[in-house]
C-alpha cells in the first residue's frame, strides 16, 4: 500500500470517529435539556396567617412550669393510648387553636370595656362557646389544656399578638373594629390550615362550627364599621376574592352589631 493511500484511509476514519464523538456529545446535551426542571415562583403567593406556623408539633409548649415541653412527651405519649388515634399535628393543632379562640375572647372583653360597644358585649358570649367545644376536644384525647389567665398565652406569637392588638383597639372606636375585622379573618385562615390536616370527624365538626361563627363575625365587624365608623372594611388577611365571598354567603347574617356607648 503507498503511502497516500494509507494517509488517504486513516483521514476518514478520523472524520468517522470525530463526527461519532460529536453525534454522542449532543445526543447528552439534549437528554440532559429534556431532563431539567425549571422552578417558578408564582407570581403572588396564598394569604397565610401571621401566625399559622408559629409552633410546629416538635416545639409546642404547655404551662407545666418547664421553659419547653417536647411534644412526645406532651401530647404524644397519651394520643398513643387512643382507640381513635391523634397524630401529633392534630394535637398540637387542638391546644394552639383553644389559645387562638382564647385571644379572640381575651381582646373582646378588653375593648368591650373600652368602647362600651354591644358587639364586643354579644360576639365574646360566641368566643366563650368555641373555647368550651375546643376544651371539650382536648378532654377527649386526654391533652392537657394550656390556657391560662385571662390576656396571658403559652405560645409567645399569640402573646405578642395580643399585645399588639390591645395597643391598637384602645386607639379609637374604628381601630378596635378593624382589630376585631382582624381577629376573625386571621382565626379563618388558622382554622382552614388545620381543617385541612385533620380527618377526625369530631374535630372537623367543631373547626366547621369555629370557621362559620368567623365568617359572621367577620361580616358583622364590617358592617358596623360601615354603619358606625362611616368607614369601608378592607381585608387585612385573607385575599379579597375570598372576603367577598363570605360578605355575600348566605349563611348568617352575622351578629352582635351595636351601637356604641359614649364613654363618661
Amino acid at each position: 500500500m503507498s503511502k497516500n493511500i494509507f494517509v488517504g484511509l486513516f483521514a476518514a476514519v478520523l472524520v468517522v470517529v470525530l463526527g461519532t464523538a460529536a453525534c454522542t456529545s449532543q445526543a447528552a446535551s439534549n437528554i440532559g435539556s429534556t431532563t431539567q426542571t425549571i422552578i417558578v415562583a408564582p407570581d403572588t403567593a396564598e394569604p397565610v396567617s401571621p401566625i399559622s406556623e408559629v409552633l410546629p408539633a416538635s416545639e409546642v409548649v404547655l404551662p407545666n412550669g418547664e421553659a419547653a415541653t417536647p411534644v412526645s412527651e406532651a401530647i404524644i405519649a397519651p394520643v398513643e393510648n387512643l382507640a381513635m388515634g391523634l397524630s401529633a399535628d392534630e394535637a398540637a393543632a387542638l391546644i394552639f387553636m383553644i389559645e387562638d379562640e382564647k385571644l379572640a375572647r381575651d381582646v373582646y372583653n378588653v375593648l368591650a370595656v373600652t368602647w362600651n360597644i354591644q358587639i364586643f358585649q354579644n360576639i365574646v358570649k360566641s368566643e366563650q362557646t368555641h373555647i368550651d367545644q375546643l376544651s371539650q376536644l382536648l378532654t377527649t384525647y386526654s391533652l392537657l389544656n394550656p390556657t391560662q389567665a385571662p390576656g396571658v398565652f403559652t405560645d409567645p406569637k399569640l402573646q405578642e399578638l395580643y399585645n399588639t392588638l390591645i395597643t391598637q383597639g384602645n386607639k379609637s372606636l374604628n381601630d378596635a373594629i378593624k382589630v376585631g375585622g382582624a381577629i376573625e379573618e386571621i382565626d379563618i385562615l388558622d382554622l382552614q390550615t388545620r381543617l385541612a390536616q385533620t380527618d377526625n370527624a369530631d374535630i372537623q365538626l367543631v373547626y366547621n362550627n369555629l370557621l362559620n361563627g368567623s365568617y359572621n363575625h367577620l361580616k358583622s365587624f364590617s358592617n358596623t364599621l360601615s354603619t358606625q365608623g362611616g368607614e369601608i372594611y378592607s381585608p387585612q388577611y385573607l385575599a379579597v376574592e375570598q372576603y367577598q365571598t363570605i360578605l355575600s354567603s348566605t349563611q348568617g347574617k352575622g351578629t352582635g352589631q351595636g351601637k356604641a356607648t359614649p364613654k363618661p
